[in-house]
């Protein structure tokens, strides 16, 4: 059995971290003696809140114990992520890893997942855009051991637990030990990741743990979010420069740190790429639908197309 060892893409700490860091960076680090930003300089304030009002990035997640040790991984969990500051709405669309897709510099198709492996993260933005059709350049990378840390920060995270988990692998690195039982019930760091690693039990596979994923996203942001967590906003800012890789600059996460108040928790809209599994030359692929596809990158992504992430 391959051994995954990251299995979600803990949009949680990711979207609370990208909009705080800003935030945290003004009033941690620069008051312990950091002075890159000229808060003085005229104009700053407008240039903070102006430019773009949306970012779009690849969220990866890697099949290693240490993010910024991942070269030659592969990714496990692929969600392109949408932030808007003028309407508050955010956007995720989950991407299988088995996704059939075109990877520059190699020969025919393969499961989108093996981008990493061959190019790093700059490969696996290639290879969405490819797929989607869309302008995409920005990228965060995080490895599974965020979730405990995370989970833990933030006081645990509410979960309905659709089935009862059990399952275990000794020989993964780390030792992979299921246990937990169906219901509604708050999980700690270690449960959550139980509960994040699980697999094997849902009828459709990878699309049933990509619906646990999305349960678990929108209930960690709202944990993270709540006022009780203010103050723990440096042992998060430390566990996501531990943990987190990304090429979107300081000065456009300011701009959008400065609106964390105003994004619809309630109302993400999630989505999976529409598609079916196949077997092709005995290789398992998920196969997209090309006009469903197309039609929900279109809803999600293209109407502001021109605007994203052209500098």
């Amino acid at each position: 059995m391959k051994r995954k060892f990251f299995r979600t893409f803990f949009i949680s700490l990711v979207l609370f971290t990208v909009l705080w860091t800003g935030f945290i960076y003004k009033t941690v680090i620069i008051a312990e003696g950091e002075d890159e930003v000229d808060y003085e300089d005229e104009g700053f304030l407008d240039r903070l809140i102006g430019g773009k009002d949306r970012i779009t990035f690849l969220l990866m997640g890697v099949d290693s114990n240490d993010v910024k040790k991942s070269k030659g991984t592969r990714t496990d969990t692929m969600i392109l992520c949408k932030v808007d500051k003028s309407t508050g709405k955010i956007s995720m669309l989950s991407i299988p890893r088995d996704t059939k897709a075109f990877i520059r510099g190699r020969n025919g198709e393969e499961k989108i997942n093996h981008a990493h492996a061959y190019g790093g993260p700059e490969l696996s933005v290639k290879a969405v855009k490819d797929l989607l059709g869309i302008d995409l350049e920005y990228y965060v990378k995080v490895d599974y051991k965020i979730v405990k840390e995370f989970v833990d920060i933030i006081g645990g995270v509410e979960i309905d637990v659709p089935m009862d988990m059990k399952y275990s692998d000794p020989t993964a690195e780390p030792p992979l030990y299921i246990d937990l039982k169906a219901g509604l019930q708050v999980l700690d760091g270690d449960k959550a990741l139980q509960f994040l690693r699980f697999r094997k039990g849902y009828a459709d596979q990878d699309l049933g743990r990509i619906r646990s994923q999305q349960q678990f996203i929108k209930s960690a942001i709202k944990q993270a979010l709540k006022i009780e967590n203010v103050g723990k906003i440096p042992q998060m800012i430390k566990s996501y420069y531990n943990n987190v890789e990304t090429n979107i600059p300081l000065a456009l996460i300011l701009k959008f740190a400065v609106n964390i108040k105003n994004y619809d928790i309630e109302g993400i809209q999630m989505d999976t790429l529409p598609g079916e599994s196949k077997y092709i030359n005995g290789v398992s692929y998920y196969v997209p639908y090309e006009e469903e596809m197309q039609a929900i990158v279109d809803l999600m992504f293209n109407d502001d197309n021109n605007e994203n992430n052209n500098n």
